[in-house]
């Protein structure tokens, strides 16, 4: 995810200051890792360099002094590209869980034994993610985020059922290279 095209995304809406933005981030990508102030401020200052937003004053309400930030015709018009690039699907597919299967074999672990603990791992997500969205707090995003990671979850579930019958199949491969 880019927080620069998010931070553009967010300040469309209007000027803001950074402890806005990034109370809003974590609002509307819910179960995206929150981003850290220091990271907004420093991205902020970069749209600002690059000419993307530029400071749109001072509010000091009942607290400190908040820079306000705004997006420039430039930032409008890169955010609109940005938004219309079509995401290409992973180039290269690592899988750490793959990976971790074939080094137990390699150093004479038990690769059964870890598919079924990281399974164990993936239903407990999967039970937090689906107690999360059916939540009557739960908002539209909330449960369209937790969706796409449960879908995720889901997949790696399907191919650790594939590699777990295939398993002895797979030892035999990597013993023999």
């Amino acid at each position: 995810m880019s927080t620069r095209h998010i931070l553009l995304g967010l300040l469309a809406g209007g000027p803001s200051h950074g402890y806005d933005l990034k109370r809003r981030h974590d609002e509307r990508f819910p179960q995206a890792r929150p981003l850290a102030y220091g990271q907004v401020y420093t991205t902020l200052q970069r749209l600002v360099r690059d000419g993307l937003a530029e400071i749109d004053g001072t509010e000091a309400d009942s607290g400190p002094e908040r820079t306000m930030y705004r997006s420039t015709d430039d930032g409008a018009r890169e955010l609109a590209t940005w938004a219309g690039e079509i995401a290409p699907p992973a180039p290269f597919v690592t899988n750490e869980i793959f990976a971790k299967l074939v080094v137990s074999i390699l150093a004479g672990g038990d690769p059964a034994a870890y598919l079924l603990a990281q399974r164990t791992a993936h239903m407990a997500r999967m039970r937090e993610l689906t107690a999360v969205k059916t939540s009557p707090a739960a908002d539209l995003a909330t449960v369209l985020s937790a969706d796409f990671a449960l879908n995720h979850l889901d997949a790696d579930l399907r191919w650790m059922n594939t590699t777990a019958a295939r398993l002895t199949n797979l030892t035999a491969e990597v013993d023999a290279a």
